[in-house]
């Protein structure tokens, strides 16, 4: 075991400067440079090479409660991230080894200590089976989001009409794939025809464009007229309020992200409220988390592999580059600049 590998080496990260009031900015984050310490025993030093982008993160750097611990002003910023063991004092992991989790943070070399179980697991990654930032995206939580949110809350049928909001994205693009493969019909809502086309072409049968569509209630009508079955919703706000409107007999709802309200996070989601098309249509909205299904986070990433290995799931990713990146590329996800999921490559 190499455990004197990170002697001399100085490590950038990103640490919160403040909590935003409002759409953040970049000032909200500070780069910092700080050596790499030394290893204790049941540590590795992982080199990271990729570093993961998502929407939880405004949640993260928000002053109120949420469902998971915040990051707090000086704190290293909370984030998934993969790279390659650089050092090792734990028995069972040796240099060379591919590590991933979700809390590597925005940094540039990350020691951890391996063991435990749940989302803050440090997990091996076998490069054969896809390249390593896939254990970020399809082969990773935005996979595995879509998987037990798809099949365990909206329990599709064939014949089923999907609607899947911020579709091109890191999680909607697997609801779109999965959903097909389910034997449903998929509708896209996505920011861009750009987007659309892509979306279009990886399954979805229709597609619409909150940006330029002046009626979206018109739209998804339109788009569904026989109403809407299941709505996997990545980003609450006025797309929810159009589709809720257009809910089927025994609908679904499954919320899964706010990433349209990130300019207004911890004050109330006020619009017209719709819930007596729950009622008219005895309709379920269900809350997902992704976490409460870690522990079958196995059974998930298996089947997501054999689906990638038979060509029945294609996957499009946005990469920045350079750890300098990083509030940049989160900012961008916030607007919908982003093309796929967001990642940021070190190397």
């Amino acid at each position: 075991m190499n455990q004197n590998a990170g002697q001399n080496l100085i490590n950038r990260r990103w640490v919160l400067a403040s909590y935003p009031e409002g759409m953040p900015t970049h000032d909200n984050w500070r780069l910092e440079s700080v050596p790499v310490p030394e290893l204790q025993p049941g540590q590795i030093l992982v080199k990271l090479r990729y570093l993961s982008v998502d929407p939880y993160m405004r949640g993260r750097i928000h002053p109120g409660k949420n469902y998971a611990e915040g990051v707090s002003p000086g704190e290293l910023m909370t984030g998934g991230g993969v790279g390659e063991v650089i050092a090792s004092a734990h028995p069972d992991w040796k240099v060379g080894d591919v590590a991933e989790s979700m809390f590597m943070g925005w940094q540039e070399y990350a020691v951890v200590q391996p063991g435990g179980s749940g989302p803050r697991a440090v997990n091996k990654v076998d490069p054969s089976i896809a390249p390593i930032e896939a254990s970020l995206s399809w082969l990773g939580m935005p996979g595995m989001t879509a998987y037990f949110g798809l099949f365990d809350l909206g329990k599709p049928r064939p014949g089923d009409v999907v609607v899947v909001s911020a579709a091109s994205g890191a999680v909607g693009q697997i609801v779109g794939q999965l959903a097909k493969l389910a034997g449903c019909r998929v509708i896209a809502i996505a920011s861009s025809e750009e987007k659309l086309n892509w979306c279009r072409e990886i399954g979805f049968d229709e597609g619409i464009n909150y940006r330029t569509e002046s009626d979206l209630v018109g739209a998804v009508a339109r788009a569904c007229p026989n109403g809407v079955d299941i709505f996997f919703d990545n980003t609450a706000g006025p797309i929810h309020d159009a589709v809720v409107q257009n809910l089927a007999l025994h609908a679904r709802v499954i919320m899964c992200g706010r990433v349209s309200l990130a300019d207004r996070f911890g004050q109330p989601d006020i619009g017209p409220r719709f819930m007596g098309q729950l009622i008219v249509n005895r309709a379920s909205m269900h809350g997902l988390l992704v976490f409460d299904y870690w522990h079958r986070r196995n059974e998930a990433l298996k089947r997501l592999a054999q689906m990638g290995k038979e060509g029945k799931i294609r996957f499009r990713e946005d990469v920045a580059r350079g750890i300098e990146a990083m509030p940049d590329a989160f900012l961008r996800l916030l607007r919908s600049e982003n093309f796929g999921k967001q990642l940021v490559a070190l190397d």
